[in-house]
């Protein structure tokens, strides 16, 4: 099995949503654009990331959404050195119908008191079902590592709370310890890097607003 020696995981650039939640009621969050400040995010990382691979070869996967595929294209990686494909599992959770901004917030205070991973939005997703969907990209990710030409590099272009749900998959967080991290800024990285004993680490922590408080274990 040739592993990858690391794992990047980068969140898109600031996106038109999140300068002005109000497009939400007129674009549909997959149409999002990237702002102007997001387009010079995602050139920032690519020289970061250009940098970081060298000349080693990637294999990407990027979310469908146009903030993420602008994103990716914004990152000026060698094409010759790259295998990149879009990967819908790496989609941002689905909100619902964010045209009426009342409700929306409505929901998301009940979110906030409910929990982020458990509460489900209104003809829309839960953290829990992006977990599942996140789990099952992990397999399939498993599987192209049986590949003995596998490169070196993985690079995940997607989103905040999905970027926290691959690491809680993959690290076996619980559910405590999810809900009391924060998602990273935009066209920020983490990245699990293969140590020498055959484990993959974090190479820095997700920033925490709270000390997680799990329920007892059985």
């Amino acid at each position: 099995m040739a592993r990858p020696r690391r794992i990047v995981l980068l969140r898109h650039g600031e996106s038109e949503g999140n300068v002005d939640d109000s497009v939400y009621e007129r674009v549909p969050d997959h149409a999002l654009a990237l702002s102007p400040r997001g387009r010079s995010q995602a050139i920032m990382a690519g020289e970061r990331l250009r940098e970081l691979f060298g000349g080693e070869r990637i294999s990407a996967y990027v979310s469908p959404y146009r903030r993420t595929l602008q994103t990716y294209r914004l990152l000026g990686l060698d094409p010759t050195l790259v295998r990149a494909r879009e990967e819908p599992r790496l989609r941002e959770q689905d909100w619902g119908n964010w045209q009426d901004r009342a409700d929306v917030r409505r929901q998301k205070a009940a979110r906030d008191a409910y929990g982020h991973f458990f509460y489900r939005f209104a003809q829309g997703e839960s953290g829990a079902d992006v977990y599942d969907r996140v789990g099952a990209f992990l397999e399939s990710l498993w599987r192209s590592f049986e590949a003995p030409d596998h490169p070196p590099n993985v690079l995940l272009v997607t989103h905040g709370l999905t970027m926290r749900l691959f690491c809680m998959r993959w690290m076996h967080w619980s559910v405590a310890e999810f809900e009391s991290l924060s998602n990273p800024d935009n066209a920020e990285t983490r990245a699990l890097l293969l140590g020498v004993d055959g484990r993959y680490h974090l190479d820095r922590p997700f920033e925490r607003w709270c000390q997680p408080e799990s329920y007892e274990m059985l």
